[in-house]
């Protein structure tokens, strides 16, 4: 199964979230900062979702999430915040993500979600 990585600096809720990841099944990679996410995404061509909350520490999440999506356009995108963001302004974004996930989230819903939406992108890719 492809890798997850999870970019955020809240590290006990990025934390909940890999282990009910890596209890799905899958190979989960934490991170906080956009330097490291990119770091990582250098040497992990089995890479295939990037959760992404948008205030990190340095760029901000759209600016990484766009990063990716130029170098990597086959990885799937997620986002993050505690503040809401519509489907309409995800779209107007540009930056490629197939959802948002408001916090604070309930770690066994973002884990069913990866399972349930992104399953299908990974086929794809």
């Amino acid at each position: 199964m492809p890798r997850v990585l999870i970019v955020d600096s809240e590290g006990n809720q990025s934390r909940s979230l890999a282990l009910a990841l890596q209890l799905e099944g899958f190979h989960v990679e934490v991170t906080s900062s956009q330097q490291d996410a990119m770091a990582l995404l250098g040497g992990a061509p089995d890479l295939g979702l990037v959760l992404i909350d948008l205030m990190i520490p340095g760029l901000n999440g759209l600016d990484l999430a766009r990063s990716i999506r130029r170098t990597r356009p086959s990885i799937v995108i997620v986002l993050t915040s505690a503040y809401p963001l519509s489907q309409r302004q995800l779209e107007r974004t540009e930056c490629g993500a197939i959802g948002f996930v408001p916090k604070p989230y309930d770690t066994d819903e973002v884990s069913a979600y990866v399972r349930s939406k992104a399953t299908a992108a990974f086929a794809a890719g």
